[in-house]
């Protein structure tokens, strides 16, 4: 069983009220909180508002999957920062009722074309130590409020490869997003994407997100209008006996003049009416 979710990044100034109404008009039981300054998951919230903000979700018959915290695990400076990023949005999940919190590598990279994963500026060694060090670190607290850290495909980890290389030193409970877009785009295959992420997701401790691209553009497509191997995904999903989360991941806040989240649902809706009809949760 497979759980629909969106995330808030699609829908920036948008009330929350809409967004949830948008979620229930096409059956996601799931929304992922974008945690940022001026977004209904403000990380500014104090206890009581989180607990406001929790109730309302509920109240809609929406459960928070994740939350999108902008914590770099990878990156330079000190551990101390990181760590307190790493605690502060953990907490935040708990509050919410989410059990994972989505973090970034985020360490130094030299430029590179979007089509070509980019090189490290530090050794590669170091620069996964230090990010397996942060996790392990919060890894027990984690455990006590019951939200993990989830690791994503991303910047300058932008492969499943690139990604298993940190988790597997990491000493404590961890797990993984693979974003569909940033393996492929660099040339990973679906297959040894999901053969680098197989011990997290078989786990139970990895989750996906969806969206569409007009590759080498970035800008985001409604599903089935780029050419991201979006059925081929849902093929590799669906022989793997994945059971989990596939959030719609639209980049409005990025891309403003794309359309609205409630257009992108609908062209999800359609993609996992066509994979998944009858195997939701």
């Amino acid at each position: 069983m497979i759980t629909p979710s969106a995330s808030t990044l699609g829908a920036p100034g948008t009330p929350l009220p809409v967004v949830l109404r948008w979620l229930k008009d096409v059956q996601f039981p799931g929304i992922e909180l974008r945690l940022a300054p001026g977004e209904a998951a403000d990380p500014n919230l104090d206890r009581q508002a989180r607990e406001a903000l929790r109730k309302a979700i509920e109240a809609a018959g929406i459960k928070v999957t994740s939350i999108a915290s902008y914590v770099q695990v990878a990156a330079a400076g000190k551990d101390e920062t990181v760590i307190r990023e790493l605690i502060q949005a953990l907490d935040f999940g708990r509050d919410l009722g989410a059990h994972m919190v989505r973090v970034f590598p985020g360490a130094e990279t030299a430029p590179a074309p979007f089509n070509t994963a980019p090189a490290l500026l530090e050794p590669a060694d170091v620069v996964d130590e230090r990010a397996a060090r942060r996790l392990t670190s919060v890894s027990a607290y984690g455990d006590v409020v019951g939200v993990m850290p989830v690791l994503e495909t991303h910047d300058s980890h932008p492969t499943g490869a690139d990604i298993a290389r940190i988790l597997a030193r990491v000493q404590g409970t961890v797990g993984v997003v693979w974003d569909l877009l940033h393996p492929w785009r660099v040339g990973e295959a679906l297959e040894d994407t999901w053969k680098s992420l197989r011990p997290w997701f078989s786990t139970g401790r990895g989750t996906v997100q969806v969206k569409d691209a007009a590759l080498p553009e970035s800008t985001p497509e409604l599903l089935g209008g780029g050419n991201l191997p979006l059925n081929d995904f849902a093929e590799l999903l669906i022989n793997e006996k994945y059971q989990g989360t596939v959030t719609l991941e639209w980049e409005k806040a990025w891309y403003p003049q794309v359309p609205q989240l409630d257009l992108a649902l609908k062209s999800t809706r359609t993609w996992l009416d066509l994979h998944w009809r009858g195997e939701e949760k």
